[in-house]
């Protein structure tokens, strides 16, 4: 049996007759390292979906935003991506540190693709990527293990208005958001959040 593949997956082959389907495309299309035009798709892409889950298989899954190339694939084994200032909870991020098992959806809306990537995940506090994103808490590499393009007949084609406003730049101040002002969330915050010590609110 392929290390794709299990019996769930084998008994739907065989209900709907795509086992010889599936075998072909694990045999021609799934890799386990980025090539180049993986790379391209990747370091172009300005958010994903991130599926973990925790110590007893509870799922997760999140959506990732930042600038093009906010991922980048440092070999062609490994990507790396920052974790920002969220709401405090690292659902995803601490079921990375209790099971590392990851999957992530890259999609192009504008032209449509998407890519697969399942792997390994790890966070080391201090990582040297840290340096080079402004405002990251931690960073996320992943090691790849199965890298899979998909066909993109049913991603919907969208029209790109805006980045949020909130991606961290070194050169200007990141806004705080208005929910971290309202009375159910201000006292409780970190002591070091930024929304502590009067940083502009979000217009």
């Amino acid at each position: 049996m392929s290390g794709l593949y299990h019996e769930g997956n084998r008994s739907l082959q065989d209900r709907f007759d795509t086992r010889r389907l599936a075998d072909r495309i694990d045999e021609r299309i799934l890799h386990d390292s980025f090539d180049e035009d993986d790379r391209a798709f990747i370091e172009a892409r300005d958010m994903f979906f991130l599926a973990t889950a925790d110590e007893h298989g509870m799922p997760q899954c999140s959506y990732k935003g930042g600038e093009p190339g906010f991922v980048r694939v440092l070999d062609e084994h490994t990507l790396a991506f920052p974790s920002y200032d969220g709401n405090g909870m690292y659902l995803s991020l601490g079921n990375v540190l209790v099971n590392p098992q990851v999957g992530i959806l890259f999609i192009d809306f504008a032209q449509p693709k998407r890519l697969r990537v399942n792997g390994i995940a790890s966070i080391d506090e201090g990582d040297p990527l840290l340096d080079a994103y402004a405002d990251a808490q931690l960073i996320v590499r992943v090691r790849a293990s199965e890298v899979l393009p998909n066909c993109p007949r049913y991603v919907h084609r969208l029209e790109h208005v805006e980045r949020s406003r909130f991606i961290p730049h070194d050169d200007r101040e990141t806004p705080i958001p208005d929910w971290k002002r309202r009375e159910w969330a201000r006292d409780v915050l970190a002591a070091a959040d930024p929304a502590n010590a009067g940083a502009p609110p979000a217009e």
